[in-house]
């Protein structure tokens, strides 16, 4: 295998990304970015949402033996969207909690995300918007876990 192939992204990875986006993005920004979005779009359901568990797995270390850490609730639903003007896509939403209509939200923008002609306008609109606030989120919660971090310094041989 040439060095090319090894450092070319899988296809798939892009769509990765913007369902993990998707499915960590809080609810009310969701609502916000998305709802409006798709209530001009037509949906067919493939599976409606369902709520279920999903075992959690874990790694020693980060790297060693896996290990069962728990079970998770999670929702998911499968939607088609079918375009005036291409193929169907099929969009998947799978989200931690029991929460039908975040699940809805976000198989709805993945199936549009799979048209090409609408990527770059969601990416734009609703895309970018969710990373700023998602990340501004995170900055937020890391400074204000910062406040409480404890330095532990070794003690260092005094030189003769």
């Amino acid at each position: 295998m040439n060095s090319d192939a090894m450092n070319t992204p899988p296809p798939h990875a892009p769509r990765q990304a913007w369902l993990s986006l998707l499915a960590q993005a809080p609810r009310d920004l969701l609502a916000t970015h998305a709802a409006p979005v798709i209530a001009d779009h037509h949906f067919e359901w493939l599976r409606r949402p369902e709520t279920g568990l999903a075992m959690v797995r874990a790694r020693i270390a980060n790297g060693g033996d896996r290990f069962n850490v728990g079970e998770a609730t999670v929702t998911r639903c499968v939607v088609t969207h079918r375009p005036a003007n291409g193929p169907a896509t099929a969009g998947v939403g799978w989200v931690l909690g029991r929460d039908e209509d975040r699940a809805q939200w976000v198989a709805s923008l993945d199936a549009l995300l799979q048209v090409p002609a609408l990527h770059p306008v969601l990416s734009k609109a609703v895309l970018a918007p969710l990373a700023e606030a998602l990340a501004a989120r995170r900055a937020a919660d890391s400074a204000r876990a910062d406040t409480s971090r404890v330095q532990f310094y070794t003690l260092q041989p005094e030189a003769n």
